[in-house]
């Protein structure tokens, strides 16, 4: 026969609710997939969540948009399993198109701006103006970042109003992970991307945010996926993540990023 259970344990007035499955003693067990624009943030705050509540959790990576297995979007489409979705909101509005997301279930998390990075150690260039942004981006000529919502924005809005010269090359990779490796290992002479990607990485220096003439700002977006086997324990997760508590917030400004306005 199968059982649920709640233990409710008290300590200093903070109440922890373990949920159980059908054995007894067994706990929940929670499955997200997160991008990169909200991983710093999450992976400070995840423990936090996991002792408070006694919820294990499984955390897999993609992107929040564009093409081929290492998005969301594909994962999702090819079987694998989620309770939760973090990603930009474009990322996030897609997946609803699509049917895989609970109806009213989304809610955003944090906001980041694109910020430009160069190796650690170079000159750090002048972005200040869209004038000066633009000059860098000729003397730099390799620029790379992530090929999701970003990167489509650089790629099809920015680039072409800038009119550059074809010896300025951009290079979109599947993950930001993967653009400031490349930066890193000479590859590249710029990147961009979300400051959340940018910012506390060893080996590159973010040097400052885009002008507002060739900005986008993006909001990470948390959301359950439609078959979710752990709903409950999503809305948790999720509540927990976009509290306005000061640990909350302070994680999210540790990663280069602003909670989302309520």
């Amino acid at each position: 026969m199968n059982k649920r259970f709640v233990v409710v344990a008290l300590a200093t007035g903070v109440a922890s609710v373990f949920l159980g499955g059908a054995d007894a003693g067994t706990p929940t067990t929670l499955k997200v997939i997160t991008s990169g624009g909200f991983a710093q943030a999450y992976r400070e705050l995840l423990p936090g969540f996991e002792k408070e509540t006694g919820i294990k959790v499984e955390t897999g990576s993609g992107a929040s948009e564009g093409v081929g297995p290492k998005t969301i979007r594909y994962q999702l489409a090819h079987g694998t399993p989620a309770d939760v979705v973090i990603l930009s909101r474009e990322g996030l509005n897609r997946l609803a198109e699509d049917g895989r997301i609970r109806k009213g279930s989304a809610v955003g998390l944090a906001t980041a701006p694109l910020a430009a990075a160069v190796r650690t150690g170079a000159a750090p260039p002048n972005i200040a103006t869209v004038a000066a942004f633009r000059q860098t981006l000729i003397e730099a000529g390799r620029i790379v970042m992530p090929g999701s919502t970003s990167g489509q924005f650089v790629r099809d809005k920015v680039f072409p109003r800038l009119d550059l010269p074809a010896s300025v090359t951009l290079t979109l990779v599947a993950r930001g992970t993967e653009s400031v490796e490349m930066l890193k290992t000479g590859k590249a002479d710029l990147a961009i991307g979300p400051s959340s990607e940018l910012v506390n990485v060893p080996g590159i220096t973010m040097i400052g945010h885009l002008p507002s003439e060739v900005q986008i700002i993006q909001t990470f977006t948390a959301g359950i996926v439609n078959d979710a086997k752990e709903p409950k324990a999503a809305k948790q997760l999720i509540r927990y993540l976009s509290s306005q508590k000061p640990a909350t917030v302070a994680a999210i400004r540790r990663a280069g990023m602003e909670p989302a306005r309520r």
